[in-house]
């Protein structure tokens, strides 16, 4: 009897020592190579791995926020897949480099041409975005992954603050501080440059007026040196006539 309570008591706790490392279900996610500004450009990479032991992955579908439009959205080619693009009308035009856009890309869509994401893989799939809105944290882009066997799994849950982690939850991208903006950069790259050409000519300047007074001095002096040895020779020859 007591054997077979340590022998229950053993099990349970090497079931407690295994249960945390046993992984999560990985999600698809959206994840920004390098840093993704508020005002800025950056590339992000769709993740989709194939959490199916007998199906692969043929077809993703990513929604783009429609609270925060992005003008400039472009997908990078990826080998064995075919890329679509959806775009819709906006209700509020957006202004990019000085002129009005009233329609973005509302959705992505990728579609294999093979195989797709077979078990036990992943794939990425990077998107160009620009510019990033400076108005939010955070961009939630709802996906949806269809399977070869029609299974259909939508990744549209939105996380919420303080709350444990949905089931199917979207791909969230966290939005960094802005950058230092070039242009001032620039300016003051600039303006130091200004500052010192400034310095340099007036240096410059200030050698020249010094240059010119050191010949005018000059010049004053021999004449100076020739009006006294004239006015010697003439002294000289009035004593001789005397």
């Amino acid at each position: 009897m007591k054997a077979s309570r340590i022998a229950a008591a053993t099990v349970a706790a090497g079931s407690a020592v295994l249960a945390p490392s046993v992984p999560a279900f990985a999600h698809v996610t959206v994840q920004p190579e390098g840093t993704a500004a508020k005002g800025g450009y950056a590339v992000v990479d769709v993740k989709v791995p194939n959490e199916r032991d007998d199906a692969s992955t043929t077809k993703v579908e990513i929604s783009l926020p429609a609270d925060h439009p992005i003008a400039s959205v472009m997908p990078q080619p990826v080998p064995g897949w075919k890329a679509t693009v959806t775009k819709s009308k906006l209700d509020k035009p957006l202004t990019m480099h000085g002129e009005k856009i009233d329609e973005a890309v509302s959705k992505v869509t990728w579609t294999a041409d093979g195989k797709g994401i077979e078990p036990g893989f992943f794939q990425k799939f990077p998107l160009s975005l620009g510019a990033l809105p400076e108005n939010t944290d955070q961009l939630v882009f709802k996906a949806l992954q269809t399977y070869s066997d029609k299974e259909v799994v939508r990744w549209i849950e939105v996380p919420q603050e303080g709350q444990d982690e949905p089931e199917n939850p979207a791909p969230v991208l966290k939005l960094a501080a802005a950058a230092e903006d070039e242009h001032d950069s620039a300016s003051a790259a600039n303006a130091t440059d200004k500052a010192g050409t400034t310095e340099k000519t007036a240096a410059a300047d200030s050698g020249d007026d010094t240059d010119t007074t050191a010949r005018v001095l000059g010049v004053a002096g021999i004449v100076i040196g020739i009006a006294g040895v004239a006015y010697g020779v003439f002294a000289g020859r009035r004593r001789t006539a005397a």
